[in-house]
């Protein structure tokens, strides 16, 4: 399965530019693209802006805006996809979504002089938050690796029942694994960002901030995907779709949900990398605050 990648893992967002404030000046990430499109959809946001209206159609108040952050291009790096719906200012968290940790002395010193509040919870270790409550953790050294972002960390309630849908079903690889602390550590190669499963007490809560992770996968792969999810009786929240972009690649897109619900979404790999490319304009967009979007609230 090594020609599957981790892409990104989805927020919302109550506050933008405090958000992006976080990312850009305390992690040191860069803006990827910026989907503050004006009039009729643009070829570079069309993708995004239909898998988004494909999910959520939970009623917000109809404006949003998108943001894509990262240390590099989502070809190799995962990054965070920033979702921000217009006269929302916060989202009641749940237990589903426990951290993202990234290695970077930068990030670390940035916090400090910036006086973003740090708190050590191992030796080189400290975690902070993000506006709106996501915590991430900051080790404090740099690897030689082209992408920082080492791990996202779910909460399940079964550790053995995901392990069987993650890697049986969806193919991921163990890379540690500690029964006496129910976690495990999961991916589709070494230089990927990797998927850290923690047990929890009770069910998975994902209140109204759940987020999404986005993987890709050869496009002749969706179809087994899907295949398989159907003779398995595991959720698929949206069937196996091709969304078209003017003039560029169709790109082919399902969404799932494992046993706790959290949504995973599968996209064909060529055309998404097509599809993807860093938006030279993205930075100056979240900056600019006249330009407001109107369209249907992605999360709707």
């Amino acid at each position: 399965m090594a020609a599957r990648r981790a892409l990104h893992f989805v927020f919302k967002v109550g506050n933008r530019f405090q958000t992006a404030r976080f990312y850009r000046d305390v992690l040191g990430m860069k803006v990827q693209a910026g989907l503050e499109c004006s009039g009729v959809i643009s070829a570079r946001c069309n993708l995004h802006l239909m898998v988004h209206l494909l999910l959520f159609s939970r009623p917000y108040d109809g404006k949003w805006s998108k943001t894509m952050v990262g240390f590099g291009p989502e070809d190799d790096h995962f990054v965070a996809e920033l979702t921000y719906n217009y006269g929302i200012g916060d989202y009641k968290l749940g237990n589903d979504f426990m951290g993202i940790t990234l290695a970077s002395s930068q990030a670390v010193s940035n916090a400090r002089k910036l006086e973003w509040p740090l708190t050590e919870v191992a030796e080189g270790v400290f975690e902070t938050e993000a506006p709106g409550g996501y915590k991430f953790y900051l080790q404090n050294c740099s690897l030689p690796q082209s992408d920082p972002v080492l791990k996202v960390t779910l909460a399940v309630s079964d550790l053995h029942k995901s392990l069987n849908y993650w890697c049986d079903l969806l193919g991921m690889k163990i890379y540690e694994k500690d029964e006496e602390k129910q976690r495990a550590l999961l991916g589709y190669a070494d230089n990927q960002c990797k998927l850290e499963l923690q047990g929890v007490k009770g069910a998975v809560d994902h209140a109204a901030a759940f987020g999404r992770i986005a993987f890709s996968c050869p496009q002749k792969e969706l179809p087994d995907v899907e295949d398989l999810m159907k003779r398995e009786n595991q959720k698929i929240l949206t069937p196996l779709v091709s969304l078209d972009t003017p003039g560029k690649a169709t790109v082919q897109v399902v969404i799932l949900a494992d046993p706790d619900g959290h949504e995973i979404c599968f996209v064909g790999d060529e055309a998404f990398r097509e599809l993807s490319k860093v938006d030279p304009e993205g930075s100056k967009l979240l900056d600019d605050v006249s330009v407001i979007s109107t369209f249907v609230s992605p999360w709707a």
